[in-house]
C-alpha cells in the first residue's frame, strides 16, 4: 500500500494534501498497489473527500487530545498506521506540519526520508524522489534502501487530478500516552488569504521598498491579481514590521507558485533558493545587473514604484481577481 498523510483546513482538505493523493494514486496504478489516505485529529469531518482523489481507503485517527497538532502524538498515529497497513511507501505535503511529522514517523519505522520532493517514481518497486541541493543550483534523485520510505511533496509542483477511489472508511485507534509536548494555546493571525506555499501567484518586496509603508502598493496589486504578499529576508530584518511568515527564501517559506512577481528583489542565491521552482518569474529592479534578471522569466528594468501601480491598473481593468 501507499499511503498518503492528510491535512484539513476548515473540514476540507488542504491543496498540498490532494496533490499528495494524486500523486500517490499516480505511483499505486504504476505499481499496482493500493492507496490509502490518513487523517488524525479531534474531528476528520471532510476526510471522505479523498475518494475523489483515488483512495481506496480512508483511514481516521479521531480523539479530543488530537485537537491541536502534537508532533509525538502524530508521529505515533502515522507511524502505526504504516505498520498496520503494511505501507511501504508513506507521503505528505510538505506544508509546517508535513515536514514536522514525516521525518519523525520515518524514525520511527527506520525508513529513509526525502523531503520537499519535486519529481516521484517506482523502480523495480521501490520509490525514487527528485528534490533540489545547494540552494536549488541541482537537483539530485535519491533511491531508497529502506523498507518503508517516506517523502514529502512541495506544493504547487504536483498536479491534483480528481479520480473517483472505493473510499472505504476504516477508524484508527488514537496513540495514548505521556507525550513529550502538547499544545496548550495557537496565537495566529488570520490574513483570509492562501498560504504562501498554497498560493498559485505570490507578489514579493525586497529591499528596495524602502520601508514597510511602501508595501501597501504590493498589497493592492496582489489584491488586483487575486495573489499574495511575500518578502525577502532583507525587508524581514529591516525592522520594517515584515512578519517572518511572509518570508520567502533558505531561511523562510519554499514556494512554488504559477507566477513570482520580484519587486525591488536583487536575487541572493538564499532567495532564489525559495522561489525558483516558480513557473513564470517577473523582476522588477531599477539595476539592470541584478542577478534576479537572470532567473526571470520577464523583466523589467524600472523604479518599482512607478511600474508597481501601473500593473495595478492594468490588472484592475482587465478583472484579473475574479477570474
Amino acid at each position: 500500500m501507499i499511503l498518503v498523510f492528510c491535512e484539513l483546513k476548515d473540514g476540507k482538505l488542504r491543496k498540498p494534501s490532494t496533490e499528495a493523493l494524486s500523486e500517490g494514486r499516480r505511483l499505486a496504478d504504476a505499481s499496482g498497489k493500493r492507496l490509502g489516505a490518513l487523517f488524525v485529529g479531534a474531528s476528520t469531518a471532510g476526510a471522505a473527500d479523498a475518494a475523489n482523489y483515488g483512495a481506496d481507503v480512508i483511514l481516521t485517527a479521531e480523539a479530543a487530545h488530537l485537537a491541536s497538532y502534537s508532533s509525538d502524538a502524530f508521529a505515533s498515529a502515522i507511524s502505526d498506521a504504516v505498520k498496520a497497513k503494511g505501507a511501504t511507501v508513506l507521503l505528505g505535503g510538505a506544508t509546517a506540519m508535513g515536514k514536522d511529522a514525516l521525518p519523525r514517523a520515518a524514525a520511527r519505522l527506520g525508513a529513509g526520508y526525502a523531503g520537499d520532493v519535486t519529481g516521484l517514481s517506482m523502480v523495480d518497486g521501490k520509490l525514487q524522489a527528485v528534490r533540489p541541493v545547494y540552494a536549488g543550483k541541482a537537483f539530485a534523485t535519491t533511491a531508497f534502501s529502506s523498507a518503508v520510505q517516506v517523502a514529502t511533496t512541495r506544493p504547487n509542483v504536483f498536479t491534483a487530478a480528481e479520480k473517483a477511489g472505493a473510499g472505504a472508511m476504516e477508524a484508527r485507534p488514537a496513540p495514548a500516552g505521556d507525550f513529550k509536548a502538547i499544545v496548550k494555546e495557537i496565537l495566529a493571525k488570520g490574513t483570509g488569504k492562501a498560504d504562501l506555499t498554497e498560493a498559485n501567484i505570490i507578489v514579493s518586496g525586497g529591499r528596495g521598498m524602502k520601508n514597510g509603508e511602501n508595501f501597501a502598493i504590493l498589497e493592492e496589486l496582489a489584491d488586483a491579481l487575486g495573489a499574495v504578499v511575500g518578502a525577502s529576508r532583507a525587508a524581514v530584518d529591516a525592522g520594517w514590521g515584515i512578519s517572518h511568515s511572509m518570508q520567502v527564501g533558505q531561511t523562510g517559506k519554499v514556494v512554488s507558485p504559477t507566477l513570482y512577481i520580484a519587486c525591488g528583489i536583487s536575487g541572493a542565491i538564499q532567495h532564489i533558493a525559495g522561489m525558483s521552482g516558480s513557473k513564470y518569474i517577473v523582476a522588477i529592479n531599477k539595476d539592470p545587473e541584478a542577478p534576479i534578471f537572470k532567473l526571470a522569466s520577464y523583466g523589467i528594468v524600472g523604479d518599482l514604484f512607478e511600474v508597481v501601480p501601473e500593473l495595478t491598473k492594468a490588472a484592475k481593468a482587465l478583472g484579473l481577481a475574479a477570474q
